[in-house]
């Protein structure tokens, strides 16, 4: 159960010009709704009724009704022309995000006193947003009939959800980043822009608070659950009492240190010196937790957890934290891809971490000892991964983050899990990404990405890529991979 992420209910608010008809805009309006419920959850939406929005003194009555009704994201509907001031006063004043979206004309019968310009309307509507400096949602087509409307209001659920998440969210972090893992770095002020909260804790807090919890008495219902879960894939069972009572000290961490924010993200520390003195990683735990909907990224990833929660938001599923890993031997593309898939060998590679995909995200798990810590360490404190190739079906790669100087970049790619068995180790998967050699050397090098992608299943580029734009990512720093023929600026024309 996804109990870490909001709940959008969207305040449709109806707008109109006072030198039109105020009954376009309520009829309209009306017909949204029906059209909203007849295909969609009726819950997610609320119609404001108390008034057609044409001057100040309405935008303020429709403010306080949605507040009262409960809504945290709001639909401006254009009926008609729409008061370009209020409507965006509207927008300035809520409190959460906010879409525009504009009413088609139905018929050409009524072209008289049944046309409403809300197509014109929205060239005003986005020219007062820019002037008054309020960012909100505008659809790549925003004008439609209440169908279509409908559908674009039902598309701005992920996207809401993101956004609200984001201005309540708290990140816990356990410890500097590892040694040799500059590349994630993490400068907070980017956080602070997003609204995001951040607590940075040393791993000794995290240590005390683990033998805190000695003799815990949940630890044996923790436990049962963890076997549950890993059926025939519990190989190490002498382990799950000390990642059980693990658990229990995040999940308590959380609710004692959450403070005033609704939502948690972690990002952990899972060595080098965690397993010595812990007895154990903690990969098995991590994508516990992620199932719950509290991502927890490894290495201390604090902007991999930023990214994770939101691709939790808005897939309201499971998400994942991978390195961009290893290349696909080419006998592997020729044996099990080539002619198969519609890939070349440069659109594929390996996604691979420890061990914290969550179980249901994996083909079959079992429990192991992580094989790189343990070339260094003895391999009774390496325990706790939980290792499977990653299940087939569409994903999306994608991460927020902040460069050294403190200024904000994205990507975002939609793909796919080939099915295609990984024949290695950890929680991996064969992944392939259209024109993914570009997309590597021209997004994720160019831009000096860390190694780590969050990944949603499914495709989420379209919500992810609205949510970037709309914490104020420039569009130009939003990489994506580009089809064949579409150059990147620092591509090379002669290659």
């Amino acid at each position: 159960m996804m109990n870490n992420i909001p709940q959008v209910k969207v305040g449709i608010v109806a707008v109109s010009r006072d030198c039109f008809p105020e009954s376009l805009s309520v009829n309209r309006r009306k017909a949204l709704v029906d059209a909203y419920n007849k295909k969609y959850a009726a819950e997610d939406i609320y119609e404001c009724p108390v008034c057609i929005v044409e001057s100040e003194i309405h935008m303020v009555q429709a403010l306080e009704d949605i507040k009262k009704a409960g809504c945290n994201a709001l639909c401006v509907y254009l009926g008609n022309f729409g008061p370009e001031i209020s409507e965006t006063l509207l927008a300035k004043h809520f409190d959460g995000p906010v879409m525009f979206t504009a009413a088609a004309e139905e018929t050409q019968n009524d072209l008289v006193g049944g046309r409403g310009d809300a197509y014109c309307g929205m060239l005003n509507a986005s020219y007062n947003l820019k002037l008054r400096n309020v960012r909100a949602y505008i659809p790549e087509y925003p004008v439609g009939t209440a169908e279509e409307c409908a559908d674009m209001i039902h598309d701005f659920l992920p996207i809401a959800r993101g956004l609200i998440g984001l201005s309540d969210l708290k990140i816990i972090s356990f410890g500097p980043r590892p040694l040799n893992f500059l590349a994630c770095n993490a400068p907070i002020k980017q956080l602070y822009n997003l609204g995001v909260e951040i607590e940075e804790n040393s791993e000794l807090d995290l240590f005390e608070a683990y033998h805190k919890h000695d003799g815990d008495p949940r630890i044996p219902d923790k436990v049962k659950e963890m076997e549950a879960e890993l059926g025939e894939g519990n190989m190490k069972p002498e382990i799950l009492p000390k990642l059980a009572q693990y658990e229990l000290t995040l999940l308590d961490w959380v609710e004692d240190h959450k403070g005033y924010r609704k939502y948690v993200a972690i990002a952990g520390k899972c060595w080098p010196a965690f397993q010595t003195q812990f007895g154990f990683v903690p990969c098995y735990v991590n994508s516990r937790l992620t199932g719950m909907g509290i991502p927890v990224s490894c290495e201390v990833d604090i902007y991999g957890a930023l990214s994770e929660f939101i691709g939790t938001c808005v897939s309201q599923d499971a998400v994942t934290l991978l390195d961009i890993n290893n290349t696909v031997p080419a006998d592997m593309y020729k044996e099990a891809i080539e002619g198969k898939f519609n890939y070349t060998h440069k659109d594929t590679f390996m996604g691979f971490h420890c061990g914290n995909t969550c179980s249901r995200k994996l083909s079959a798990c079992s429990m192991k000892y992580q094989m790189i810590m343990a070339r260094s360490l003895p391999e009774e404190v390496t325990q706790g991964t939980l290792e499977g190739d990653i299940v087939p079906g569409d994903i999306t790669f994608y991460r927020l983050q902040s460069t050294a100087d403190a200024k904000l970049r994205a990507y975002v790619a939609q793909g796919e899990v080939l099915p295609v068995a990984t024949k290695s180790f950890g929680s991996i998967g064969v992944f392939a990404i259209p024109e993914m050699g570009r997309f590597y050397r021209h997004v994720l090098i160019e831009g000096n990405y860390p190694h780590h992608g969050a990944v949603t299943f499914g495709h989420h580029g379209k919500a992810l890529y609205e949510i970037f734009k709309y914490v104020g990512v420039p569009v130009e720093e939003i990489g994506y991979n580009r089809p064949a023929g579409d150059r990147y600026p620092t591509e090379n024309p002669f290659h």
